[in-house]
């Protein structure tokens, strides 16, 4: 006769699936009671009585411990509320995306206005924004062009986001990073915004 224990064999797949009533192969567990207080190590045939005179199910929560612990609860509720619960945390959970505007340090005031464009319509899609001032040649010997420009552009538009990532110099480049002060779907009131051409590339450079 085969030991109620059961034992995994090497190669047999190795399963994350939660063990419930009479799947739970061990003599013995740490049994838990429907709101949490602790019933104590009972036998597992004991366990499965008390869940069905309950009309609950016996559900392992710490496969890992010995004995293993054993709770008492709803399981259909549980994997219900738990679900719910899942894609609430999804719902709320906003994936950022950072875009990157890369400028020129001696950029023209229509390019500027088109560009803080692209900034503002990335920050109201609820994105951050990586703005990157390359330099060429002899403006790699000007960097503070690079940095009044970023400043500038920073309170240019400072309703719509804040500094994360004040102007650094990275190689032939300077970077800042924008993250936006408001969630997407709020349009401002400000001018700025009607700027942003309807259709604009993540990455234009000057």
């Amino acid at each position: 006769m085969s030991s109620p224990t059961h034992q995994r064999h090497r190669g047999d797949p190795i399963t994350t699936e939660t063990r419930i009533n009479d799947r739970i192969r061990v003599p013995e567990v740490r049994l838990v009671g429907p709101n949490g207080e602790q019933v104590g190590i009972v036998r597992i045939e004991d366990a499965l009585r008390l869940a069905q005179e309950s009309e609950l199910d016996l559900v392992e929560v710490a496969a890992q411990a010995r004995p293993p612990v054993c709770k008492l609860m709803d399981y259909g509720k549980f994997k219900y509320e738990s679900a719910q619960k899942a894609r609430e945390s999804r719902r709320n959970q906003q994936l950022t995306v950072i875009k990157e505007q890369k400028l020129r340090p001696k950029i023209d005031k229509h390019d500027y206005e088109t560009k803080r464009g692209h900034v503002i319509r990335f920050l109201e899609g609820g994105n951050k924004v990586k703005v990157t001032i390359m330099f060429r040649g002899r403006e790699q010997s000007r960097p503070e062009l690079g940095y009044r420009l970023l400043q500038r552009l920073a309170e240019d538009i400072g309703d719509l986001a804040v500094v994360e990532a004040s102007p650094k110099q990275d190689g032939r480049n300077m970077t800042m990073v924008l993250a936006p002060t408001k969630k997407p779907g709020k349009k401002p009131s400000s001018s700025n915004a009607s700027e942003a051409p309807a259709e604009a590339p993540a990455e234009v450079e000057a």
